[in-house]
Protein backbone atom coordinates (compact mmCIF):
# COMPACT_ATOMS: atom_id res chain seq x y z
CA UNK A 1 0.00 0.00 0.00
CA UNK A 2 1.73 3.35 -0.81
CA UNK A 3 2.40 5.66 2.31
CA UNK A 4 0.86 8.53 0.21
CA UNK A 5 -2.84 7.44 0.97
CA UNK A 6 -4.93 9.60 3.64
CA UNK A 7 -8.32 8.47 4.37
CA UNK A 8 -10.95 11.25 3.85
CA UNK A 9 -13.36 11.73 6.68
CA UNK A 10 -17.34 12.19 5.42
CA UNK A 11 -18.96 14.93 6.24
CA UNK A 12 -22.39 12.68 6.77
CA UNK A 13 -22.08 10.51 8.74
CA UNK A 14 -23.10 6.84 8.77
CA UNK A 15 -26.10 7.58 11.76
CA UNK A 16 -27.29 10.34 9.39
CA UNK A 17 -27.96 8.03 6.17
CA UNK A 18 -29.56 5.80 8.86
CA UNK A 19 -31.67 8.17 10.32
CA UNK A 20 -32.50 9.01 6.27
CA UNK A 21 -33.84 5.63 5.78
CA UNK A 22 -35.09 5.33 8.96
CA UNK A 23 -33.49 2.00 10.35
CA UNK A 24 -30.29 0.87 11.35
CA UNK A 25 -27.47 -1.11 9.10
CA UNK A 26 -26.31 -3.90 9.22
CA UNK A 27 -23.91 -6.48 7.34
CA UNK A 28 -26.19 -10.18 7.35
CA UNK A 29 -23.28 -12.87 6.30
CA UNK A 30 -24.37 -15.75 5.68
CA UNK A 31 -21.69 -18.67 5.65
CA UNK A 32 -22.65 -22.50 4.81
CA UNK A 33 -21.61 -24.95 2.33
CA UNK A 34 -22.51 -25.08 -0.80
CA UNK A 35 -25.82 -25.99 -1.66
CA UNK A 36 -27.14 -25.43 2.09
CA UNK A 37 -29.73 -22.63 1.26
CA UNK A 38 -27.14 -19.28 1.43
CA UNK A 39 -28.54 -17.77 -1.36
CA UNK A 40 -32.37 -18.76 -1.07
CA UNK A 41 -32.65 -17.31 1.98
CA UNK A 42 -30.98 -14.06 1.58
CA UNK A 43 -33.01 -13.45 -1.62
CA UNK A 44 -36.10 -14.54 0.03
CA UNK A 45 -35.31 -12.06 3.10
CA UNK A 46 -34.55 -9.60 1.01
CA UNK A 47 -38.05 -9.36 -0.56
CA UNK A 48 -39.53 -9.40 2.92
CA UNK A 49 -37.18 -6.64 4.01
CA UNK A 50 -38.14 -4.59 0.70
CA UNK A 51 -42.15 -5.35 1.83
CA UNK A 52 -40.77 -3.73 4.90
CA UNK A 53 -40.17 -0.44 3.59
CA UNK A 54 -36.20 -1.15 4.16
CA UNK A 55 -32.85 -0.24 2.12
CA UNK A 56 -31.10 -3.64 1.36
CA UNK A 57 -29.00 -5.08 -1.01
CA UNK A 58 -27.22 -8.80 -1.41
CA UNK A 59 -23.73 -9.70 -2.28
CA UNK A 60 -24.34 -12.68 -4.13
CA UNK A 61 -20.66 -15.00 -4.24
CA UNK A 62 -21.98 -16.12 -7.74
CA UNK A 63 -22.32 -12.86 -8.94
CA UNK A 64 -19.19 -11.07 -7.61
CA UNK A 65 -16.81 -13.91 -9.00
CA UNK A 66 -18.79 -12.89 -12.30
CA UNK A 67 -16.73 -9.31 -12.22
CA UNK A 68 -14.75 -8.07 -8.95
CA UNK A 69 -13.46 -11.37 -8.04
CA UNK A 70 -13.28 -12.88 -11.55
CA UNK A 71 -9.68 -12.83 -11.52
CA UNK A 72 -9.61 -15.74 -8.18
CA UNK A 73 -9.56 -19.63 -8.55
CA UNK A 74 -10.78 -21.32 -5.20
CA UNK A 75 -7.65 -22.17 -3.57
CA UNK A 76 -7.17 -21.42 0.33
CA UNK A 77 -5.27 -18.40 -0.51
CA UNK A 78 -8.01 -17.03 -3.18
CA UNK A 79 -10.73 -17.91 -1.36
CA UNK A 80 -9.11 -15.76 1.89
CA UNK A 81 -8.75 -12.77 -0.90
CA UNK A 82 -11.78 -12.85 -2.43
CA UNK A 83 -13.97 -13.16 1.65
CA UNK A 84 -11.10 -9.66 1.64
CA UNK A 85 -12.57 -7.86 -0.92
CA UNK A 86 -16.05 -8.06 -0.48
CA UNK A 87 -15.96 -7.80 3.26
CA UNK A 88 -14.78 -4.40 2.00
CA UNK A 89 -16.90 -3.65 -0.17
CA UNK A 90 -19.79 -4.50 2.50
CA UNK A 91 -18.21 -2.21 4.99
CA UNK A 92 -19.11 0.39 2.44
CA UNK A 93 -22.67 -0.50 1.88
CA UNK A 94 -23.38 -1.16 5.72
CA UNK A 95 -21.50 2.26 6.17
CA UNK A 96 -24.39 3.76 3.12
CA UNK A 97 -26.93 3.01 5.76
CA UNK A 98 -27.88 -0.36 3.70
CA UNK A 99 -29.05 -3.62 5.41
CA UNK A 100 -26.53 -5.63 3.48
CA UNK A 101 -26.48 -9.36 2.94
CA UNK A 102 -23.95 -11.23 1.76
CA UNK A 103 -24.26 -15.29 0.77
CA UNK A 104 -20.87 -16.57 0.80
CA UNK A 105 -19.48 -19.96 1.48
CA UNK A 106 -16.77 -18.29 3.55
CA UNK A 107 -14.93 -21.34 4.82
CA UNK A 108 -12.94 -20.57 7.73
CA UNK A 109 -13.16 -18.69 10.98
CA UNK A 110 -10.04 -16.50 11.31
CA UNK A 111 -11.16 -14.85 7.77
CA UNK A 112 -14.89 -13.80 9.28
CA UNK A 113 -13.58 -12.54 12.33
CA UNK A 114 -11.46 -10.26 10.06
CA UNK A 115 -14.87 -9.34 8.48
CA UNK A 116 -16.42 -9.02 11.95
CA UNK A 117 -13.75 -6.66 13.12
CA UNK A 118 -14.21 -3.94 9.99
CA UNK A 119 -17.49 -3.41 11.63
CA UNK A 120 -18.67 -1.23 14.56
CA UNK A 121 -19.82 -3.82 17.75
CA UNK A 122 -23.49 -4.88 16.68
CA UNK A 123 -23.33 -4.15 12.88
CA UNK A 124 -21.84 -7.59 11.66
CA UNK A 125 -24.57 -10.62 12.30
CA UNK A 126 -23.04 -14.29 11.43
CA UNK A 127 -25.93 -16.29 10.05
CA UNK A 128 -24.90 -20.09 10.13
CA UNK A 129 -26.77 -21.95 7.25
CA UNK A 130 -26.20 -25.62 8.97
CA UNK A 131 -26.84 -27.83 6.87
CA UNK A 132 -25.44 -31.36 6.56
CA UNK A 133 -23.34 -32.70 3.79
CA UNK A 134 -25.28 -35.46 3.20
CA UNK A 135 -28.17 -33.15 2.56
CA UNK A 136 -26.15 -30.68 0.28
CA UNK A 137 -25.31 -33.40 -1.69
CA UNK A 138 -28.47 -34.60 -2.10
CA UNK A 139 -29.69 -31.22 -3.04
CA UNK A 140 -26.74 -30.33 -5.25
CA UNK A 141 -28.76 -28.30 -7.84
CA UNK A 142 -25.55 -27.11 -9.69
CA UNK A 143 -24.35 -30.67 -10.02
CA UNK A 144 -21.01 -29.38 -7.93
CA UNK A 145 -20.75 -31.79 -5.46
CA UNK A 146 -21.09 -35.15 -8.20
CA UNK A 147 -18.27 -33.18 -9.90
CA UNK A 148 -16.08 -32.90 -7.13
CA UNK A 149 -16.60 -36.62 -6.38
CA UNK A 150 -15.00 -37.04 -9.48
CA UNK A 151 -12.20 -35.18 -9.44
CA UNK A 152 -13.24 -32.49 -11.87
CA UNK A 153 -13.34 -29.63 -9.46
CA UNK A 154 -10.39 -29.80 -6.89
CA UNK A 155 -10.04 -27.39 -3.37
CA UNK A 156 -14.40 -28.23 -3.55
CA UNK A 157 -15.39 -26.97 0.79
CA UNK A 158 -16.75 -30.18 2.15
CA UNK A 159 -14.72 -32.36 -0.19
CA UNK A 160 -11.14 -31.84 0.11
CA UNK A 161 -11.43 -28.59 1.26
CA UNK A 162 -12.33 -27.49 5.00
CA UNK A 163 -15.08 -26.34 6.46
CA UNK A 164 -15.19 -24.17 9.37
CA UNK A 165 -18.48 -24.01 11.47
CA UNK A 166 -18.99 -20.85 13.47
CA UNK A 167 -18.27 -20.76 16.59
CA UNK A 168 -20.92 -18.02 18.15
CA UNK A 169 -23.21 -17.07 15.33
CA UNK A 170 -25.84 -14.38 16.09
CA UNK A 171 -28.14 -16.32 14.09
CA UNK A 172 -28.44 -20.52 13.64
CA UNK A 173 -30.54 -21.84 11.27
CA UNK A 174 -31.03 -25.28 10.18
CA UNK A 175 -32.22 -25.87 6.72
CA UNK A 176 -32.71 -29.97 6.62
CA UNK A 177 -35.47 -29.07 9.52
CA UNK A 178 -36.53 -25.80 8.86
CA UNK A 179 -38.27 -24.27 5.25
CA UNK A 180 -37.12 -21.63 3.98
CA UNK A 181 -40.19 -18.99 4.92
CA UNK A 182 -39.44 -20.33 8.58
CA UNK A 183 -35.81 -19.35 8.41
CA UNK A 184 -36.83 -15.93 7.37
CA UNK A 185 -38.73 -15.06 10.30
CA UNK A 186 -36.02 -16.17 12.42
CA UNK A 187 -33.77 -13.77 10.76
CA UNK A 188 -36.42 -11.26 11.12
CA UNK A 189 -37.05 -11.95 14.96
CA UNK A 190 -33.83 -11.12 15.34
CA UNK A 191 -33.76 -8.22 13.17
CA UNK A 192 -36.56 -6.50 14.83
CA UNK A 193 -34.84 -7.49 18.46
CA UNK A 194 -31.28 -5.97 17.19
CA UNK A 195 -31.97 -3.48 14.61
CA UNK A 196 -32.66 0.12 15.36
CA UNK A 197 -35.90 0.49 13.34
CA UNK A 198 -36.48 4.81 14.52
CA UNK A 199 -32.65 5.67 14.80
CA UNK A 200 -32.04 8.89 16.55
CA UNK A 201 -30.33 11.76 14.85
CA UNK A 202 -26.66 12.43 15.19
CA UNK A 203 -26.23 15.66 16.72
CA UNK A 204 -22.46 15.23 17.56
CA UNK A 205 -21.71 14.47 14.11
CA UNK A 206 -24.28 16.98 12.14
CA UNK A 207 -22.71 19.36 9.50
CA UNK A 208 -24.30 22.80 9.61
CA UNK A 209 -24.00 23.21 5.78
CA UNK A 210 -26.03 26.57 6.03
CA UNK A 211 -24.74 29.80 4.20
CA UNK A 212 -22.15 32.33 6.24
Amino acid sequence: MSTNLVWHQHQVSNSQRQQLKGHGAALLWFTGLSGSGKSTIANALEQRLLQRGMHSYLLDGDNVRHGLNGDLGFNDADRIENIRRIGEVAKLFVDSGTVTLSAFISPFVQERQRLRQLLPPGQFIEVFVDTPLSVCEQRDPKGLYQQARAGKIPHFTGIDSAYEPPRQPEIHLRTERDSVAVCVEQILAYLDRHLDRDPAPDLNNHQDNAPR
